[in-house]
């Protein structure tokens, strides 16, 4: 069993010249000025309420309802999806349904028999086997790519497919790397707070991961379907100590998730919680190669706002705004657009009103993680031990299980 670094080897060689050169913000990375919108050369996508993303899909562009794929002007796909004139999927050889197949080009090129199914290099035990997966209704989707309900060998999944760019073979090469190295993260990481990653491919037009599917949909999700009333203050403490044991095991590898968020919060159906949405997460020695602008900006540091060299404290930042979420039930800066919000935490110093009934232990950590020095900010082992203290205190002295949240007055630029 090799270790996590020597698996990267192989992938992608970080020691290569010119690899942490590599500007990524051309071509791949656009500022979006989206109330919730993620920013990296896949993003995160915006979700339907049903069901729940594992994953992430490029929004770079928009957030467009309408498919902007440009598989079906491939020539060669054209004529393949056509061959059949009788009006059935030529992928139908199991009898299942598949309308899917009819109607999706994505979904063709990914099942399409006549081409090779690829995996990685020292990765191919966890290239899928796509005569066990069967594709469902996608459920969310961007510029580049869709996100699908479906299974895999019996199993529930959530099945991202891209589509690789043929007129442009820059993008095409970033988008491959940002493949690989997702792919590579998720075949590494083991731990109950981070979404089991099932398997991935490759095929001459798309890419594919497949991950487990998570039925309770995301945090943020649950929470807007509360109408911002706050879940039971006992529950909140759970999930947040969830979200910070599987940020503690991420950091332990040296991986910086970057775009820590509720859209990006999985519920179990236990109510545990998973954190999901690799794409846009690298390695911590690349930091001096990353993109600034990766992340959301509610939840994003003022280092990662302003462009600023960071480090993995950019998460436990975003971890304060998700805990406070989770306690007050709220959208962080819920009167600003996003980048209004991003101008006042910069310029500002905002942070989001702490309920004057808080315990003192949660808006200690929320005050700790949000700092804007980051060395002020407590490592997620630390936070883990904190979070541990809130809970048995949370047990041992608070009566009332439901937190109302009463903020006195709303955030404004003046």
């Amino acid at each position: 069993m090799m270790d996590a670094g020597q698996r990267m080897t192989g992938i992608i060689d970080l020691n290569k010249p010119n690899f942490n050169e590599l500007d990524l913000s051309q071509g791949l990375y656009h500022k979006l000025e989206g109330s919730n919108m993620s920013i990296g050369s896949y993003g995160s996508l915006q979700m339907s309420a049903e069901g729940s993303n594992a994953m992430s899909i490029d929004q770079s562009s928009s957030a467009s309802n309408e498919s902007r794929t440009q598989m079906l002007k491939h020539e060669g796909c054209r004529r393949r999806f056509n061959d059949n004139k009788t009006g059935h999927s030529v992928f139908n050889r199991r009898g299942r349904d598949n309308h899917i197949l009819s109607n999706d080009a994505l979904a063709r090129a990914l099942m399409d028999p006549n081409s090779p199914t690829l995996g990685l290099e020292n990765f191919d035990e966890w290239t899928l086997d796509l005569r066990k997966l069967n594709m469902g209704d996608p459920f969310a989707q961007g510029a580049f790519g869709r996100l699908y309900k479906g299974t895999y060998n019996g199993e529930e999944v959530a099945i991202k497919i891209l589509e690789r760019p043929e007129d442009n073979p820059e993008r095409a090469l970033l988008m491959e790397q940002q493949f690989q190295q997702e792919v590579m993260m998720l075949a590494t990481l083991r731990h109950p707070n981070i979404v089991r990653f099932i398997g991935a491919c490759r095929k001459p037009l798309v890419w594919c991961i497949v991950t487990e599917y998570a039925k309770g949909g995301s945090v943020r999700n649950f929470l807007s379907r509360r109408q911002s009333r706050a879940v039971p203050l006992k529950l909140a403490v759970k999930q947040a100590l969830d979200v910070a044991k599987g940020m503690a095991y991420l950091h332990g590898l040296g991986f910086i998730h970057r775009d820590l968020k509720s859209d990006n919060l999985l519920i179990n159906f236990d109510k545990t919680i998973k954190i999901a949405d690799f794409g846009v997460a690298r390695i911590e020695v690349q930091t001096e190669g990353m993109t600034p602008e990766t992340g959301t900006y509610r939840w994003m540091a003022p280092e990662m706002i302003q462009h600023r060299p960071y480090t993995q404290k950019v998460d436990v930042y975003s971890f304060g705004i998700v805990l406070w979420e989770l306690i007050t039930g709220m959208l962080p800066f819920q009167n600003m657009t996003a980048v209004q919000a991003a101008f006042a935490v910069v310029n500002k110093g905002f942070r989001p009103i702490i309920p004057s009934d808080c315990l003192p232990i949660l808006s200690d950590i929320m005050t700790r993680c949000w700092d804007p020095n980051p060395e002020v900010r407590p490592p997620f082992t630390e936070v883990v031990r904190m979070l541990e203290n809130a809970e048995a205190e949370v047990l041992t002295t608070v009566r009332r299980a439901r937190f109302r949240c009463c903020v006195s007055r709303p955030m404004t630029l003046d």
